[in-house]
């Protein structure tokens, strides 16, 4: 739910809990995904940025 100011993760009526279910859509799920496909290995780097307004997380492998 969004406040009626339009920011995600915050609900007047129940507070900070929409956070924790934007978060898990947004990071935990796809970072999650990356690992099963194995495209982040042990010792890799997940970043986490922003393109066009939305969140990604993205793998890379440390060298």
């Amino acid at each position: 739910m969004a406040s009626r100011s339009g920011s995600r993760g915050f609900d007047p009526q129940f507070g900070a809990r929409p956070l924790k279910r934007l978060i898990q859509h947004a990071v935990v799920n796809p970072l999650s995904r990356l690992v099963l496909q194995g495209q982040l290995q042990p010792g890799g780097l997940a970043r986490l940025a922003v393109r066009d307004g939305q969140l990604m997380v993205e793998a890379e492998a440390v060298q």
